[in-house]
């Protein structure tokens, strides 16, 4: 994964994430939507052999955007550390 900061504002925040698809920035852009001063997040793939997905991201200004991407991944983790344990109970429950 390679990332570029292609605009960045107090306020927005344009990323050019090379490597990555649809699995993982739908997650983040989602995840970032339910947070409090996220007013817009998404990202674009221009060509979907060859484009490089963009991820843009825009707050109130109560927090910077670059602070939002950082809360997002962080709630990424904490869902993923969760549904770990929940499946690994499952798995252990299951396999008696």
């Amino acid at each position: 994964m390679k990332l570029r900061v292609l605009k960045q504002t107090g306020r927005r925040l344009e990323l050019e994430v090379e490597g990555e698809d649809h699995s993982l920035l739908n997650l983040l852009t989602k995840t970032m939507l339910k947070m409090n001063h996220v007013k817009f997040a998404a990202y674009r793939i221009d060509h979907p052999l060859v484009g490089k997905p963009v991820v843009i991201i825009e707050t109130d200004g109560e927090i910077p955007p670059i602070e939002a991407m950082k809360r997002g991944l962080e709630e990424i983790k904490k869902l993923s550390r969760e549904f770990m344990k929940k499946f690994e109970t499952a798995i252990g429950s299951s396999s008696e």
